[in-house]
């Protein structure tokens, strides 16, 4: 059981103001859990219901870091971001990020991304491609959102995340970059390349000008029906698939 204490300290971490300061994040669910109490980073919390606890018994010892608690469905509900309350939640500490290394490999680069579904899924599509580094702007959607957690899927474990101002960023690289946007060049004409950054803009006003001035070039994925545009997520899945090695 949790104390009042634990349980209004859980229930702040929705809040991105007190994940800030607590510097931790929930990781909520019973597949991203799985995945986070096999890796070797430490945990704050574990908190599980009796019956997933006894299940996963095996990889929850490993943990003997993390404060363990056993609830039952109604409490953990009580504390739960999720509409449909699954069976465990991890109380995660931030990753400690240094300076974003200058390496030959491909990059993301997020201009102001504010959906959080969008942000998960791509930090998603990263993990897919093996993209070990994403770069958001400032004022991008908080990446410890539960939302994005929730959809990123266990992506970060393994993507590194960083915020900083883009152009800066993209001067410090010195790797060819691509911008996406509707009149850039035919992707799918375009040779795969084993580094680069990719740039996707925001999801109303695309990228901004100062970012957009700093490509290497604009890219499109052509358009044969009557949508007006595609979602930040799909575009950036479709642009990996055409631009990085297979």
């Amino acid at each position: 059981m949790l104390s009042k204490a634990q349980n209004k300290y859980i229930r702040s971490l929705t809040q991105q103001k007190f994940r800030n300061e607590y510097k931790v994040f929930i990781a909520e669910g019973s597949k991203i859990a799985q995945e986070w109490l096999s890796a070797t980073g430490h945990l704050q919390m574990i908190i599980a219901t009796e019956e997933w606890a006894e299940q996963h018994k095996a990889i929850i010892t490993k943990h003997a870091e993390a404060e363990f608690h056993i609830v039952n469905e109604s409490e953990l509900a009580a504390i739960s971001t999720l509409h449909t309350p699954n069976q465990v939640m991890l109380i995660v500490p931030m990753p400690q990020r240094k300076e974003i290394p200058v390496l030959k490999e491909w990059y993301l680069a997020l201009d102001n991304i504010q959906d959080p579904g969008n942000m998960g899924t791509i930090i998603r599509i990263a993990d897919w491609f093996g993209i070990n580094y994403i770069v958001c702007a400032p004022g991008s959607a908080d990446v410890y959102n539960p939302k994005v957690v929730q959809s990123a899927m266990g992506g970060h474990l393994r993507v590194n995340i960083y915020e900083a101002p883009l152009a800066s960023f993209l001067q410090s690289v010195s790797l060819p970059s691509f911008a996406a946007a509707l009149d850039g060049e035919n992707v799918y004409g375009m040779q795969r390349r084993d580094a680069g950054v990719l740039i996707i803009g925001n999801e109303s006003k695309g990228i901004s000008p100062d970012v957009m001035a700093m490509a290497t070039k604009k890219i499109t994925i052509p358009r044969r029906g009557g949508a007006e545009s595609l979602n930040a997520g799909v575009s950036a899945g479709i642009l990996c698939a055409m631009l990085l090695p297979c």
